[in-house]
Parts: C-alpha cells; sequence; structure tokens
C-alpha cells in the first residue's frame, strides 16, 4: 500500500532521530479510510436538481487530498459536471457544489479516486463509484405516489409487509417508526387505535418506505397505515398532511411464490437499442430492498459485467436496469436471482434468465399518449373514475408518478391521489384518494414522463392535456372474492390432477380431508395422494384441507400437530367467501345478452366485447366458433360479468379444438367473473389459454382431459362450491390484486 508524506521534512527527520536514540515503538494505523456517498445514496432516484453532493469518510482526511481531481461528478456520456469541491474537518466530510443545476431525469455518477488520503497518508483500497438519478421536473413538496395493499384493499395476507413511495428521494432518518405507523382498531386502551410493532426500512433506489410487522397480522381485521408530516425531503420539506390510508387482511397468508411475467428486451430480441433501459415485471409486489444490484445483473458482451442502476418502481412491480453508459453491439445476459423476493418474504423459484443482443443504433423516438379514459370531452363521467392513458410504447415506470400525471379539479386545485402503470399494455392510472366532485377536470401528463430509452412524451397522438365533464353516476366495481382470491383450485369435494405439468401459482385447497387433494405436492414437502409413476402437479403456494395431514414429513405440519385445523378454518373461509362472491354475481343488473350484439344466442367464440354485464339467454355459454376478446378500450378498471344459468364449455373435445380468451387495451384477469350454475369444461382436448375466476355451483370444473400432453392455461380461478374439480397438465396463474 502507498503512503503519502506529511511534507514537513525537517520535522519528520528530528523524530526520526529521537527514535533511534530509544523512544517508544507505536503502531501506525495503516487501515485505509472508508468513504460513501451518503447524499444521495447510491442508486437514489428523484434527486432535486440543486442538491449539494456529499461524501463522508470514516476518519479526518487530508484535506490537500479533497479537490477537483480526486471528486468528480459525471453525467450522460460521461461528461465531466464543473462544480466547487469543499471539504470539513468537523464531520470528515466532503462536498460537490455544481456551478448550476443539474439537469431533470437525468443519472449521475459519482467517484471519489484513491488519490484522497487520511492524515497519515493511507488511501481509500479502491474507487468509490455511485449512481443517482435526478428527479423528473421542480417539486414544492414531497408525495406519497402509491402504497401496498392499496387503500380500501381487502384480502390482504396476514404476512404481507406494507409500502409507501414517494415523488422523490427522502431524507432516510425521517422515514422511521414514529413516521410510519400501522395500527389496528381502536381499543379502550388504544382509542387512537392498537399499535402495531414493527420496522421501518427506506429504500433510495424508487424512494419506497417499508414497514415490516414484527408478527403476522390479525386475519380479517381492519388496519390503518399512516406517513406523518415528520416525514422529509433532502431539502427539509415536509409532507402537506399525513397520508393515511386502510385495508383488511384475509383469514390467511401468502405463500406464492412471485415470478417473472414479462421483460425488456424479451428475451430472445435482436437490434436491441444501445440506449435501452432494462426492465422486469413481477407477477405480485416486491420488497424493493431485495431488488438491487445483487439481484438484477446484467452481463454482456460475452460475461463482462456492465455497470448501472437498479430501482424498483412499485407502481408497476417492475425492476428496472439503467446501464451508466450506452451498451455496445453484441449479446447480453440479464438475471433476476433468487434473492428477490415479495412482501411476504417468499422467494423466486429459480433465477429467472434472458438473452437479447444489442443492435448499432439509438432509439430516439418519442412516446406518444394513444387513447384516454375519460376522453376529451367525455361528459357525465362517473365519480368515482379513475383517470388513465394509454401510450404508444413501454414507458419507464420511475417516469410516472403525481408529479408527471396530475388532474386538477373544478376549483383548480391538484386532485390528491396515487399513480399505477401497466407494464404489459403501457397503461398509466391516475386514482383519485377520494370520489370527484361534479364539475370539469383536466388531466395532464408531463414531459418528464420518458420511455425506456429516456424520449420524452411527443406532443402529438390523442390531446395532452385532456378534459371532462364529471356527473353524479357511480361505477359497479367487481365482485370482493374475499381469501378465495388467493386460490388456484378449490373445491369443497375434491380437486383431481392427471399430468407431471400441472402448476398452481396460487393456493390449493378444498374444505374435505387431505386425500380429497389427489396428484399434487407442494414446496412444503407436502405430497397430496401422489402415485409412484409420476410427479404429479406442483402447487407454488398453500394446500389447505381439513385433517389429517396427507403425509408424516409436512414442513410444517397441515391438519395435525400444535396448528391442527388451521389449515381447514383457512378452507372453510374461502368457501364462505366464495360462496358470497357468487351470490353477488347472480345479482349483479342489466345483463346484456350477446345475441343482442348479433350472432348465435350464448356463442361466445369469434366475438369482440366491450366491458358489462352479459347474461346468457338460453342458460348456457359456449365459446366453439373462434376466441373471446375482451377489449378495456383503455380503461385498467374496466370488468365483465357472465352469468349463466346452467354450463359453460370452452373449446372442443378433440385435440387442436381449443378456444381462447384474449385481453385487449388493458383488460386484466382479476376483473373478469364467470358465474356458473352447473358445470364448467375448458378446453377438454388440451391447450388454449382461459382468462378470469370461475365460481361453478352445483356441478364439476373439468379442464383438458385424460392423456392430453398439451398445457391448458388458465389465468384466473377455479373455484367449485359444491361439486369436485378436475384438470391434466393446467397451468393456473392467480392474478394479482
Amino acid at each position: 500500500m502507498r503512503t503519502r508524506s506529511f511534507g514537513i521534512s525537517g520535522l519528520l527527520t528530528a523524530v526520526l532521530l529521537l527514535c533511534v536514540t530509544g523512544c517508544g515503538k507505536e503502531t501506525v494505523n495503516s487501515t485505509p479510510p472508508l468513504a460513501s456517498a451518503t447524499t444521495p445514496a447510491n442508486g437514489a432516484t428523484g434527486i432535486p436538481v440543486n442538491q449539494v453532493l456529499t461524501v463522508a469518510f470514516s476518519e479526518p482526511m487530508n484535506p490537500a487530498t479533497i479537490n477537483a481531481a480526486t471528486f468528480t461528478l459525471t453525467g450522460p456520456g460521461g461528461a465531466a459536471v464543473s462544480g466547487v469541491v469543499a471539504y470539513s474537518s468537523v464531520n470528515s466530510t466532503a462536498t460537490f457544489t455544481p456551478s448550476a443545476n443539474l439537469a431533470f431525469n437525468t443519472l449521475y455518477t459519482i467517484h471519489v479516486t484513491t488519490g484522497v488520503a487520511n492524515t497519515l497518508g493511507v488511501e481509500p483500497a479502491g474507487t468509490l463509484v455511485s449512481t443517482f438519478r435526478t428527479t423528473l421536473t421542480a417539486i414544492a413538496v414531497p408525495m406519497v405516489i402509491s402504497t401496498s395493499p392499496a387503500n380500501a384493499a381487502t384480502s390482504v395476507p396476514t404476512n404481507q409487509a406494507v409500502t409507501a413511495t414517494f415523488n422523490e428521494a427522502m431524507n432516510p432518518v425521517t422515514i422511521n417508526t414514529t413516521t410510519f405507523t400501522l395500527k389496528a382498531p381502536a381499543t379502550l386502551q388504544f382509542p387512537g387505535g392498537v399499535p402495531v410493532l414493527g420496522a421501518v426500512t427506506y429504500v433510495a433506489a424508487g424512494s419506497v418506505a417499508t414497514f415490516t410487522p414484527a408478527v403476522a397480522l390479525t386475519a380479517s381485521t381492519l388496519y390503518t397505515a399512516t406517513i406523518t408530516t415528520g416525514a422529509m425531503d433532502l431539502a427539509g420539506n415536509a409532507l402537506a398532511a399525513n397520508y393515511v390510508w386502510t385495508f383488511t387482511t384475509a383469514s390467511a397468508p401468502n405463500t406464492t411464490r412471485p415470478t417473472v411475467i414479462a421483460t425488456i428486451p424479451l428475451n430472445g430480441a435482436t437490434n436491441v437499442p444501445v440506449n435501452q433501459v432494462l426492465s422486469a415485471t413481477f407477477s405480485k409486489a416486491m420488497n424493493a430492498a431485495t431488488i438491487n444490484a445483487a439481484t438484477f445483473t446484467l452481463t454482456g458482451p460475452g460475461t463482462a459485467a456492465v455497470a448501472g442502476q437498479v430501482a424498483y418502481a412499485s407502481v408497476s412491480n417492475t425492476a428496472t436496469f439503467t446501464p451508466t453508459a450506452n451498451l455496445a453491439a453484441g449479446i447480453y445476459t440479464a438475471t433476476i436471482t433468487t434473492g428477490a423476493t415479495d412482501l411476504s418474504g417468499n422467494a423466486l423459484a429459480a433465477n429467472y434468465v434472458w438473452m437479447f443482443t444489442v443492435g448499432s443504433a439509438i432509439d430516439t423516438t418519442k412516446p406518444l399518449i394513444v387513447s384516454t379514459i375519460p376522453a376529451n370531452g367525455a361528459t357525465n363521467v362517473p365519480v368515482n373514475q379513475a383517470v388513465s392513458a394509454t401510450f404508444s410504447e413501454a414507458m419507464n415506470p420511475l417516469t410516472i408518478t403525481t408529479t408527471t400525471f396530475t388532474l386538477v379539479g373544478p376549483s383548480t386545485s391538484q386532485v390528491a391521489g396515487t399513480v399505477s402503470y401497466d407494464p404489459i399494455n403501457f397503461i398509466a392510472t391516475f386514482t383519485p384518494t377520494a370520489n370527484l366532485a361534479a364539475g370539469t377536470y383536466t388531466a395532464t401528463i408531463a414531459t418528464g414522463a420518458t420511455d425506456l430509452e429516456g424520449n420524452s412524451l411527443g406532443n402529438t397522438g390523442a390531446p395532452n392535456p385532456w378534459s371532462f365533464m364529471v356527473g353524479t353516476a357511480v361505477v359497479t366495481p367487481p365482485v370482493n372474492l374475499g381469501t378465495a382470491a388467493l386460490f388456484g383450485g378449490f373445491s369443497a369435494v375434491t380437486v383431481t390432477n392427471s399430468g407431471n405439468l400441472t402448476v398452481i401459482n396460487g393456493d390449493l385447497g378444498t374444505t374435505g380431508v387431505s386425500t380429497k387433494i389427489v396428484d399434487f405436492h407442494d414446496a412444503a414437502g407436502c405430497s397430496y395422494t401422489e402415485t409412484p409413476v409420476d410427479t404429479g402437479g406442483f402447487v407454488n403456494g398453500t394446500i389447505d384441507t381439513a385433517p389429517p395431514a396427507p403425509t408424516l414429513n409436512c414442513t410444517p405440519p397441515e391438519g395435525t400437530g400444535p396448528g391442527a385445523g388451521t389449515t381447514q378454518a383457512i378452507a372453510t373461509q374461502a368457501a364462505t367467501d366464495a360462496l358470497s362472491a357468487y351470490n353477488a354475481l347472480v345479482a349483479f343488473p342489466n345483463g346484456i345478452d350477446v345475441s343482442s350484439l348479433g350472432g348465435g344466442a350464448g356463442e361466445l367464440g369469434g366475438r369482440t366485447l366491450a366491458p358489462g354485464i352479459y347474461k346468457s339467454a338460453p342458460g348456457s355459454y359456449t365459446m366453439l366458433l373462434g376466441p373471446l376478446t375482451l377489449d378495456a378500450q383503455g380503461n385498467p378498471n374496466a370488468f365483465w360479468v357472465f352469468q349463466m344459468s346452467s354450463s359453460l364449455t370452452v373449446g372442443g373435445a378433440s385435440a387442436g379444438s381449443s378456444e381462447s380468451v384474449i385481453l385487449m387495451n388493458g383488460a386484466q384477469a382479476k376483473n373478469v367473473f364467470w358465474q356458473v350454475s352447473s358445470a364448467a369444461t375448458i378446453n377438454y382436448g388440451g391447450g388454449g389459454t382461459f382468462v378470469g375466476t370461475v365460481i361453478a355451483n352445483t356441478a364439476a370444473i373439468t379442464v383438458s382431459s385424460a392423456g392430453v400432453a398439451a398445457i391448458t392455461t388458465i389465468d384466473g380461478r377455479l373455484l367449485s362450491l359444491t361439486a369436485g374439480e378436475t384438470m391434466v397438465n393446467t397451468v393456473i396463474n392467480v392474478p394479482a390484486p
């Protein structure tokens, strides 16, 4: 290790001569000093453009070594940013004050080289490199832009952590158990609500605060979360008012592992732009602290690691990787490791890996707004309408905030609300915190909203801003599934699988004994009536039944032991909730007869249907003449209810005769419901993709048939109230809430 002299040679000579004559031996501290970017934190997003940068050292430093050569800031393309460097010996902190405001929405990199040294001349072990991204636009006060669970959410797992995302970087010191609280309903002892004990963390990359309860939450209980005005940004600005939201828990924890459901670029993509930002979207909300440079990596061309900033955008359950420089042409490999976990602590089952090839082009095409909900000039808009905009291409979810997506009401005051972004359909949604008042509203998406190549929003396409008139009507919400929402398959009798390719990405259950679950196993090591000749179906969640336990090696024991009856209680509650949902679906009014739209009565195949309630005139529905397309018309809150007093038949019985449900323009599987009075048979010949939650009353639900190898996919749930359920090589993906 190289050391530096003090530059006072005479004094050093005198000291050495004295030591020759007998001075005592002393140990010189040669431990390298440590440096870390404290403001902003490494990977931070939403940093003010006038931010003074600081680097704190672990010990006093030699001021002469802290200068413009050893403490530098670079912007896009590695361009140096001019500024003034200073050092304070009071707190061993170096500062970099830019000569001018930084650019908005731009990635910057701090460099502190090994040329710096402590007062003994010892240098750090290596160069410090720290990245941060500036805020999208000028911000007056910090705001909460998104929460998980969302306000008024129901059926929240009892083991889920609670998060709040801000529109800018916050001072981590002010995000703590005093400013972020969670309370159960009030009691005589705690009239303001019973405090929940837990830990609070803050992740600068994405500006996400997380409250993790010390123990599981109480089932079926209303909780109140609060972010107080004690939470401040880096400039000391506080929230304008306390931010309060509520949610109700389910009667069970969530044990389903998260999955990666979409990536940009796609696996195998070619001619990817050199300025591409990578994204990976998960099936559920993730723990932001587990989305970092260790769990999201990029290598290429070849095996060389690519430097970049990793952040988590909670508005879309998406991780982003922003390379610090444009990519070179060649083949790249991106990886999300099993270190990434959801808010209940469930990890990915295996590393998710995808590859793509970068070309030589730079993408400079600006994204456009294709359509809006409500449309410009719309009248009599419901008071509980969410406002949305559909883009022409994938957007950077970190740029979709209440800073870039605003709504102004009749009194010209900004409407409070939260934002979300659908990264698959490219739809940004603004959800007002409270119902709107009658009058004229104007929605605006600012140019700070950019695509994944950094291009700001263009000024063509659908009108932006756009205005609409709110009336007095109310949108009827989708049905509440309660705890049944956790289950991919559920039956009051039996759930039987035949095929090694069956996977349930969700829970599986029956109110019967464990032997009523046939040919399944779960991650806990429990095998349910599996035969030696196959490996059975896999449940990527919990299997809930009545005692006894299916096998002796269950961990934890299911149906027996200290927790006897626990899973039975969960299954019983799910059955009750499924019945309530079924009755609610039956009671939905004004069902449309599809034959009034043309075509055969009761035949759904070959149709494109707008959101609404559809009632089968003959009592049954079939889908035999082509796929059914559900068009949300850009409204992410659009829903469909299909009511039938008899049966549902999708696809034919022979191979290759399967039919599918296709979602377009923002339609979501969680908002599609099938109320079936008797039997439901889905693609008996195998294959195809069916979408939505099926609740069948008096007869069985059947998916595919024995001996069929083709996988049938269900993006939804299969809930049977009084009969059995059978499936063959079926993959069920339970929709996110």
